[in-house]
């Protein structure tokens, strides 16, 4: 068949479920997007294309907590963003040198200094994922695990039902508000928002779990890029991947097993008893797709004053720079119950590296859940009322009141 012919579907899609809030992604920023909702005493439904929560930092093994602080003593992400950090070690962690020991067992301010470790852990992917899991369902959400959305309908100007599909097959949910969580701006892309792609692609990355002479360790194949440098060197390959393409996902897993299957080989040549103990079962892909928004946020903006701020992150990369995140930098006008969380929200590629990890997409979802389950439609949401419910529940919304 010519790859350029198509088919015509004629669908009768049936409505399986509605919610108050739909919450597409259960990575970090969707993760903390539903527990806000929840807590806001929504009815929530969180979709998961895995069989597993966390995302990127449990089935993909970016298992690093990265900062809550400035590096200069001061934290500034608080709320669900430390509550999920400090849920991440509950049970034990990983790696002494990344264990802040000087923020989680000391009140001691001397000891937060920019010469003393940042307010960072290292975590067991597999309790990370059953404890977050654990936290969702004491609060009622509904998870749909092996859920993929893939297509929309809309209203005047409003996302109405979103297409799902699982082993059940196909089924639409009827939704009031939606979240954006999917990590590559899925849900804003089939609703036709405007969106952006990662114009310099991803790098691969084949990080994983070892256990032999050196004990049980994280191996990371390919350390994130540096957009600022954009070097290749040290790369494990000069291949690119835009991550929203099957098929070079696709390759991207095949390349990064590859890559995995022969240090393994090396390193067996001193340690015969090496093995592998657990893979990433999804793409280390860190920047696809992203919403062009009301406001983009730029790393430019550090220690600037943002009115409309919904919490603050730090730069992973370095100690200093605080940035306020704006609460239109979450949604577009052209679909007014829309909103997104974690690395699908509005900045330039620069920022965008600076709030795709952990705490940055734990800050923007729990404002997302929020303000999802305050509002119906976000160009019109009264900002006083969102930072005040943020601030009940424990975030600090700007650098001066640090």
């Amino acid at each position: 068949m010519d790859r350029e012919q198509y088919i015509e579907e004629h669908l009768k899609t049936k409505v399986a479920n509605s919610c108050d809030v739909l919450v597409c992604g259960g990575g970090v920023a969707g993760i903390a997007a539903a527990l806000a909702a929840a807590r806001q005493g929504k009815k929530v439904i969180l979709l998961e294309r895995e069989y597993i929560l966390g995302g990127l930092g449990t089935a993909g093994l970016v298992t690093i907590y990265l900062p809550l602080c400035d590096g200069k003593g001061r934290q500034v992400s608080y709320g669900i963003a430390e509550e999920l950090l400090r849920l991440s070690v509950s049970m034990g962690h990983e790696n002494d040198s990344r264990y802040a020991a000087n923020w989680l067992e000391s009140d001691d301010p001397a000891r937060r200094t920019e010469h003393d470790p940042r307010y960072e852990v290292q975590y067991n992917p597999h309790l990370f994922a059953m404890l977050t899991e654990q936290l969702l369902l004491s609060e009622g959400v509904h998870i749909l695990y092996g859920t993929v959305a893939v297509a929309v309908t809309q209203a005047q100007s409003r996302i109405e039902t979103v297409i799902i599909e699982n082993k059940s097959g196909r089924s639409a949910i009827c939704c009031g508000t939606v979240v954006d969580a999917s990590g590559d701006c899925d849900v804003a892309h089939f609703a036709g928002a405007p969106t952006s792609m990662y114009a310099r692609g991803n790098i691969l990355a084949a990080w994983y779990y070892s256990l032999g002479e050196a004990g049980y360790q994280l191996r990371l194949l390919g350390l994130a890029e540096n957009p600022k440098k954009g070097s290749a060197e040290g790369f494990l390959s000069s291949q690119r991947f835009s991550g929203v393409n099957g098929e070079d996902n696709s390759v991207f897993m095949q390349m990064s097993h590859e890559a995995i299957l022969n240090e393994i080989r090396s390193k067996r040549q001193t340690d015969p008893d090496l093995i592998p103990v657990t893979l990433s079962s999804i793409p280390q892909l860190r920047m696809t797709r992203r919403l062009i928004g009301v406001t983009e946020i730029s790393d430019a903006d550090e220690h600037q004053f943002q009115p409309h701020s919904i919490g603050m992150v730090s730069n992973w990369r370095k100690r200093g720079p605080v940035y306020e995140v704006p609460f239109e930098s979450l949604y577009c006008n052209e679909i007014r119950n829309l909103i997104t969380a974690g690395r699908c929200i509005s900045c330039t590629d620069d920022m965008w590296d600076i709030l795709r990890v952990i705490p940055c997409c734990a800050v923007t979802g729990q404002a997302a859940g929020t303000a999802a389950a305050m509002f119906d439609n976000f160009s019109n949401a009264d900002i006083n009322a969102l930072q005040a419910a943020l601030v009940h529940d424990g975030v600090v919304l700007h650098e001066k009141d640090l």
